[in-house]
C-alpha cells in the first residue's frame, strides 16, 4: 500500500509515538508491578503474561492480541486508522518492553514512584494510560483492538460501543477475580478503568466544553447582527417554520463557551424578547483546514 493511497498525515506520527510511550509507561511503571490490570486487550495481556509467570512477557502479548483485531476491522475502520493504530501499538509494546526487561528501572514487585499504594498505581496509572489512549484516539486511531471489536460487533448485539467495551471490562476483571481468588486487585483496577475513562474523554472531547445555542426566532436578521457584532464570530441561520403557530421563523445555530452564555442569552432577548433558546454540549468545534 502507497502513501498517496493511504493519504497519511504524517504530522501526527511523532504525536502518536508519544501516546505509545505514554501508555507504556502509565502501564509498566505504575500497574503492571503491583499486578493491576488496564482494560481491553491490555489488561488481558498482563492478566496472560502473569498466568505464564511471564515466560511470554507482557509486550510479546500487546502485538499477538491487538495486531490481528486491527487487521480484521481493516474493511470497517479504513486504512488509514489501521496504519495509525499498528504504529501506536508497535510503540505501546516496544517501549512497554525496553521498560520492564531493558532499561534500569525495577518494576518486579512494586511502582518506581508509587511503591505498592494500590490507590496511587490505580488512580496514576490509569490517568496516565487514559492521556495516552485518549491522543491516540484523538489523532485518528485507537491503542487497544477491542475498540475496533466494539464498533464491528456492537450494534448486531443490540448495544452501544461503550456498553459492550464495559461489559468486556467487567468480564476481564471477573476472570481475573477468580483467576487468582482474590477480588482486591480486580476492584482496584476499576478504579484505574474509570480514571482512565475519565481522562480520555478530557482528552477526546476536551476539559472545558464548548456550548451550541439553538435559537429559535421570529427576528433572525436582527439577532445575527447583535451576536455577530458582540462576539465576533459567525452565526449560521436556517428557515424554519412554527408547528404550532405556523409562522415563519428561523434557527440560528451559535458556539459559545460557557462563560459568554449569560452574555449571549442577554443580546438575543434584547434583539428579540420572544426567542426560544436552547443550550447543549459540544465535544469539540474543527475547522476545515485543520492539518493533523
Amino acid at each position: 500500500m502507497r502513501s498517496e493511497q493511504l493519504n497519511l498525515k504524517w504530522g501526527r506520527f511523532p504525536a502518536l509515538l508519544l501516546a505509545g510511550v505514554v501508555n507504556a509507561l502509565g502501564v509498566t511503571i505504575f500497574l503492571y508491578p503491583v499486578n493491576l490490570y488496564d482494560s481491553g486487550v491490555s489488561g488481558t495481556s498482563m492478566l496472560l503474561a502473569q498466568l505464564t509467570h511471564e515466560r511470554v512477557p507482557l509486550s510479546l502479548f500487546l502485538v499477538l492480541l491487538n495486531v490481528p483485531l486491527f487487521l480484521f476491522g481493516l474493511k470497517r475502520q479504513g486504512k488509514e486508522f489501521t496504519v495509525y493504530s499498528l504504529f501506536a501499538v508497535a510503540v505501546y509494546s516496544v517501549s512497554a518492553w525496553l521498560i520492564t526487561d531493558v532499561l534500569p528501572i525495577d518494576v518486579a514487585i512494586a511502582s518506581p514512584l508509587a511503591g505498592q499504594d494500590l490507590l496511587l498505581c490505580a488512580l496514576f496509572g490509569g490517568i496516565i494510560s487514559g492521556l495516552g489512549s485518549g491522543l491516540t484516539i484523538r489523532l485518528g486511531g485507537a491503542i487497544d483492538g477491542v475498540e475496533v471489536m466494539a464498533v464491528i460487533f456492537a450494534k448486531r448485539l443490540g448495544l452501544t460501543v461503550g456498553t459492550f467495551v464495559m461489559i468486556y471490562n467487567v468480564a476481564l476483571y471477573i476472570v481475573c477475580g477468580a483467576a487468582l481468588s482474590s477480588w482486591i486487585l480486580p476492584l482496584y483496577s476499576i478504579v484505574t478503568y474509570a480514571a482512565a475513562l475519565k481522562t480520555v474523554d478530557f482528552v477526546v472531547e476536551g476539559i472545558d466544553r464548548s456550548k451550541a445555542a439553538t435559537i429559535v426566532t421570529s427576528q433572525p436578521k436582527k439577532v445575527c447582527d447583535a451576536l455577530s457584532q458582540h462576539f465576533g464570530s459567525g452565526v449560521t441561520w436556517m428557515e424554519a417554520w412554527g408547528g404550532f403557530s405556523r409562522t415563519r421563523k428561523a434557527m440560528v445555530y451559535f458556539v459559545v463557551n460557557r462563560f459568554q452564555i449569560s452574555q449571549m442569552r442577554d443580546i438575543v432577548h434584547e434583539a428579540d424578547p420572544s426567542a426560544y433558546i436552547t443550550i447543549s454540549d459540544v465535544a469539540d468545534v474543527f475547522k476545515v483546514n485543520q492539518d493533523l
